[in-house]
């Protein structure tokens, strides 16, 4: 299973609404037969023992290094954006449709 990090704005704007559309998209790349990792679930974590937001984007960091692919979501963040920033320094593919996403998973080699 290919392993997709879901990059997406959290706090600005609705946290809740960025919440929903990041877990939306992380089950639609499972139903795919992805592996997908969705930072925004840290949503959760943070509900039940505060940590600071840059430890949330430490960890974050951490997955992401390990993962095949990055699916950025619209929309602004300052926190999205230097995730790509570290994926296009890894060579980690990032993904701006999942048409596309899907396609170059697919497709034959």
């Amino acid at each position: 299973m290919k392993k997709i990090f879901v990059s997406g704005p959290y706090t600005k704007g609705d946290v809740a609404k960025n919440v929903k559309i990041a877990m939306d998209i992380t089950n639609y790349l499972m139903d795919k037969g992805f592996a997908p990792y969705c930072p925004h679930l840290t949503h959760f974590l943070h509900m039940n023992n505060w940590q600071p937001y840059e430890k949330w984007l430490q960890l974050d960091c951490e997955y992401l290094v390990v993962c095949d692919a990055v699916f950025r979501l619209p929309g602004e963040s300052a926190g999205a954006d230097k995730e790509v920033l570290l994926a296009n320094e890894r060579s980690i593919p990032v993904f701006y449709s999942l048409e596309t996403l899907e396609s170059h998973f697919t497709s034959p080699k």
